[in-house]
């Protein structure tokens, strides 16, 4: 059976971005999201690849979009224009990542089993992206790994680690 996880850093109240942009720079969480997505393929909506510098080395990038005239002439990125045909790229992997944004994260949960969670301690009222609510009927915490601020990081933050029921 492969393994659909979710993978994001979320704010204390779910926010994940504001104006097509992260809202902290958090250079330990960019590590962890590197060493657990590496080799793997990554599912992603458009605007989250938009905003993206560069492409990630060493994954494929699926990118969702409804626009189908949208084209990305680049190695390792392929265009899907549903949840569904991003799922069946992935059904033959031991293991593949949701990337994001808030719509992709809604529409991927169904088909996810775990969820990787960076929950920052910090609220962004402003935020216009958000991560779903994690419900523990269908999700239960199986490990945390609380950091604290420092020099690097301007917020606390935590490492959660979901399984689906």
């Amino acid at each position: 059976m492969n393994k659909i996880i979710m993978i994001a850093a979320a704010s204390e109240n779910n926010a994940l971005g504001k104006d097509k942009a992260v809202l902290w720079d958090l250079p330990d969480d960019f590590k962890r999201f590197n060493k657990l997505t590496m080799g793997h393929k990554i599912i992603m909506g458009r605007k989250t690849f938009k905003r993206m510098p560069t492409l990630l080395t060493n994954r494929l990038h699926i990118i969702i979009t409804r626009d189908k005239n949208y084209k990305v002439d680049v190695d390792d990125c392929i265009v899907v224009h549903s949840m569904k045909d991003a799922i069946a790229l992935v059904a033959d992997d031991a293991l593949a990542f949701v990337i994001g944004g808030g719509e992709i994260y809604k529409q991927g949960e169904k088909f996810s089993n775990g969820i990787e969670l960076t929950r920052v301690h910090t609220n962004i009222e402003n935020a216009d992206t958000f991560f779903p609510d994690i419900d523990t009927n269908i999700w239960k915490l199986v490990s945390e790994e609380h950091h604290s601020a420092d020099d690097s990081h301007a917020s606390a933050f935590t490492y959660l680690t979901y399984t689906r029921r």
